[in-house]
């Protein structure tokens, strides 16, 4: 009872005061005909919330997001499906679901006739231009009587998750160039480093069949190992990412770290549909979530977007180099940069010594603050340490530049020469 007299509207106050004030106005005039008015309107609201504060409402809610994983700028659809599992029938249901505020506003509703078996289903849109992980809902319920008197508030505990990816372009196919080695189908693949017995076998899996297990390798290892039904040749790229703070300019999504998480995020999807199997190494290290060791063959780039979307910004001044020093390397890098200071590059030397081949794209840092004072970013240092790169600014295209590396015939340089024989990402 005492939640729902707290749950008084303005109305349901005002009722109030009205039915005091008029007992108090009769009872000094002597007036008994305003002193039943007065009753009347004074026990109308408590009466109602004591009926809704005994009232137990059993009402169920489902929400799903469609799709789950969605670029920025692309809108999503939520979808809630509301039914009455009780017998109580409820007066209006005034609903708001709980939204992050980059996905726009909080979506309400009024839903009337809520009897016995009752369901409704509504829809409605989110669409968010930051990338992120974010979560909809709790939805709050509020439960009014039909006279607007007594307001209950409810809320449903569960959530669902939506992820809004980079924003991604469409890249022009280009010669990446690199020791690449086909079998006819102009598809891009590099021989795994390690002997032909290594490449040719793999852990032992449930279900494998026991006569394919290779008995010299799991002594060597210790494991049980088997041999590889799949071809031992593969489509490898490593795509670098520099998301160190002190190597970009800009707040917000207006910063050169956003225009870095965008153009990997369109490499990463070009390449993957190009053939290659894509794996994610930031200033911080190798993303085990999509490395390519763990993916399959369907080349699913869900995995790295979704750890794109959540790339944040870190303070190390130094990069991680610890996945320099695996035994599997070599293949395509890719690597999207910003400024380059000397202790990077050794580091950079020691990337492209891993490679196959190692093409940039370096963003011209000093143009996010001030356009006049662009130097053209870190190309001039990455020929220096055989790395085929073009420049980005704020003002570029994505697309253009791209298509600017494709025509770089030797380390350095924006565009020139004839493109490299060797292999074209698809």
């Amino acid at each position: 009872m005492r939640e729902a007299l707290a749950g008084l509207t303005v109305r349901g106050r005002a009722f109030l005061a009205a039915g005091l004030t008029a007992i108090v106005c009769a009872v000094l005039l002597g007036q008994p005909a305003l002193t039943r008015v007065g009753v009347l309107v004074l026990a109308l609201p408590l009466v109602t919330a004591f009926v809704l504060g005994r009232s137990r409402y059993r009402l169920a809610l489902v929400r799903t997001v469609t799709p789950q994983l969605v670029a920025a700028g692309q809108p999503a659809r939520v979808s809630l499906t509301l039914t009455n599992e009780g017998r109580t029938p409820s007066g209006v249901l005034l609903l708001e679901d709980q939204v992050p505020y980059v996905l726009g506003t909080r979506p309400r509703f009024v839903l009337e006739g809520i009897g016995q078996g009752w369901r409704r289903h509504v829809t409605y849109q989110v669409r968010s231009d930051v990338r992120g992980h974010f979560d909809i809902g709790p939805m709050s319920v509020r439960v009014s009587d039909p006279f607007g008197l007594v307001e209950l508030g409810r809320s449903f505990r569960t959530t669902v998750p939506l992820t809004v990816t980079p924003r991604t372009v469409p890249l022009p196919s280009i010669p990446l160039g690199g020791g690449w080695t086909g079998s006819g189908d102009n598809r891009p693949r590099a021989f795994a480093a390690g002997s032909a017995e290594d490449v040719t076998v793999r852990e032992y899996r449930r279900g494998d069949d026991l006569r394919r297990v290779h008995w010299r390798s799991s002594a060597r290892t210790g494991e049980l190992m088997v041999r590889r039904e799949e071809q031992p040749w593969q489509s490898r790229a490593t795509l670098f990412l520099d998301n160190r703070t002190r190597v970009h300019r800009g707040q917000g999504i207006a910063s050169s770290l956003e225009a870095a998480v965008s153009a990997a995020a369109s490499i990463a999807v070009h390449l993957a549909r190009g053939g290659f199997t894509v794996r994610l190494v930031t200033a911080a290290g190798e993303d085990r979530a999509s490395a390519w060791h763990d993916r399959d063959s369907d080349l699913n780039t869900a995995p790295l977007l979704e750890a794109l979307a959540v790339l944040e910004a870190i303070q190390s001044p130094r990069l991680d180099t610890s996945w320099l020093g695996e035994q599997s390397h070599g293949g395509l890098t890719v690597a999207v940069l910003g400024s380059v200071e000397a202790f990077d590059i050794p580091v950079l030397r020691r990337m492209q010594h891993h490679t196959s081949s190692a093409v940039a794209i370096a963003l011209d840092v000093d143009a996010w603050t001030s356009p006049a004072a662009g130097t053209g970013g870190a190309v001039p240092v990455l020929a220096q340490q055989g790395w085929r790169s073009v420049s980005l600014g704020p003002r570029d295209r994505l697309d253009a530049v791209w298509q600017d590396l494709g025509r770089s015939s030797s380390p350095g340089g924006r565009s020139g020469g004839a493109a490299p024989e060797g292999m074209v990402a698809r």
